[in-house]
């Protein structure tokens, strides 16, 4: 609890209209955030010159930490989504932080480490499943960890169109609609404008082809990054549907 005081203490409070950027890919600075409320996209520039959705974060989450470790250009573009709010942390001031909390130190590794199975499973993913077992597999990722348990499911607050869904699976739009509608026709989720609703988490485990029992735990499990960052901060995201 000592740690989870003290960061929310660190750096400057700043807050983010949607659309705006707090990280901008390649360029220079070893800043990190922490995000206290709001969701954000991170984006990534393809080989057509164009910005990808690589993945999303939301209040709990730290974003900027790898630059912040090696000092190199950072790696993505974080953009806000909604309005939300943010602590801007200094290097040396979160590299102290660190230092002084074990506990914390940790969680940023998991943190890190979380991300990095993410982004590894994606490209496996990518080269080898079929675009159903990848679209189940990402709905599954999302409900754990931004998933809302409610009376009929667990409902995915993070507000994604379907484009940017399909750019998180690496299919083509069309083919992630159709199956989209499959899942639909058979009860396993519902969709409405920007939002998911999982009615069948053990069917959509069977589908993603992950144990059942670890598809029931709307928390994440350790090596997940929101685990780590609900141990340092303490407030939660605000979902918004836009």
């Amino acid at each position: 609890m000592e740690a989870r005081e003290q960061i929310v203490r660190l750096g400057r409070p700043v807050r983010f209209e949607r659309g705006e950027r707090l990280l901008r890919e390649g360029e220079y600075g070893s800043h990190v955030f922490l995000l206290l409320s709001g969701w954000y996209k991170v984006l990534a520039r393809t080989k057509d010159d164009r910005e990808a959705l690589l993945a999303v974060r939301a209040g709990g989450d730290l974003v900027g930490e790898l630059a912040c470790f090696d000092a190199q250009p950072r790696v993505a573009t974080v953009v806000a989504a909604v309005t939300g709010s943010a602590k801007l942390i200094g290097r040396q001031q979160f590299l102290d932080f660190l230092a002084s909390y074990e506990e914390s130190a940790r969680a940023v590794m998991c943190a890190v480490a979380g991300k990095l199975r993410w982004a590894t499973r994606r490209r496996q993913d990518f080269g080898s499943c079929p675009v159903e077992t990848r679209v189940a597999r990402v709905l599954q990722e999302l409900a754990r960890a931004y998933g809302q348990p409610c009376a009929t499911g667990v409902s995915i607050g993070v507000s994604l169109t379907q484009p940017e869904l399909a750019e998180l699976v690496g299919a083509s739009e069309p083919s992630v609609h159709r199956v989209l509608r499959s899942l639909r026709q058979q009860g396993i989720i519902e969709t409405g404008y920007r939002r998911v609703l999982v009615r069948d988490v053990p069917e959509l485990s069977r589908i993603a082809a992950t144990d059942a029992d670890t598809a029931h735990r709307v928390v994440p499990a350790d090596t997940n990054h929101r685990i780590a960052a609900r141990t340092i901060a303490p407030t939660q995201p605000t979902a918004r549907v836009v």
